[in-house]
């Protein structure tokens, strides 16, 4: 082992998805999730071929980032098996607060995609969902920091499941649980 220590990175700065039709991919994350498109690979001297490639970003208090998600269309993709999972589990997107939150789980159920989960976590309360590539999607709010930074292991392991279909899946308990630090957390 090296006897340098690493440095950890500050954020995750984007992840690339690859997709089997990229305008399908596009809707979803423009229509459904709400990212902007800010770029694509176009031809150039040194690549007069590139990958059909495009670039999206979330709202960042309204100035966009380069990218926060890629995709990529591969023709090389196997077809989507429900009996096995995608390699790639999924990725989180924090909705700004609550009531935003709110808001975006009743227009993904407009576009009528399916509520894989609903959780309350004890740091975020969370909506699974699949984008048309069966990439795993968790669009969050975070709970108030203060009731879980004392106790994180114990906060990550509060589950508590929510209906995922109908009225009752567009609702919100505010009772937020605190978990105390102990001994072990601090």
């Amino acid at each position: 082992m090296p006897q340098s220590q690493p440095i950890p990175p500050t954020m995750i700065n984007h992840v690339v998805f690859n997709v089997r039709d990229i305008e399908a991919a596009h809707s979803f994350w423009t229509d459904v999730i709400g990212l902007r498109q800010v770029g694509a690979l176009r031809p150039t001297a040194d690549r007069p071929t590139p990958p059909k490639m495009r670039f999206y970003s979330a709202a960042h208090d309204g100035r966009p980032s380069h990218h926060d998600i890629a995709l990529v269309e591969r023709a090389d993709l196997p077809p989507l098996d429900a009996a096995a999972p995608p390699a790639f589990n999924h990725v989180a997107m924090a909705l700004p607060d609550r009531e935003s939150w709110l808001r975006q789980l009743a227009h993904v159920q407009a576009c009528g995609v399916k509520f894989e989960s609903r959780v309350e976590h004890g740091p975020t309360h969370s909506l699974y969902i699949r984008d048309p590539d069966g990439n795993g999607v968790e669009l969050l709010y975070e709970t108030p920091r203060e009731t879980w930074e004392h106790n994180i292991d114990a906060s990550v392991n509060h589950y508590v499941a929510v209906p995922t279909e109908g009225a009752a899946a567009l609702e919100d308990r505010k009772n937020y649980p605190m978990f105390a630090s102990t001994a072990a957390s601090k």
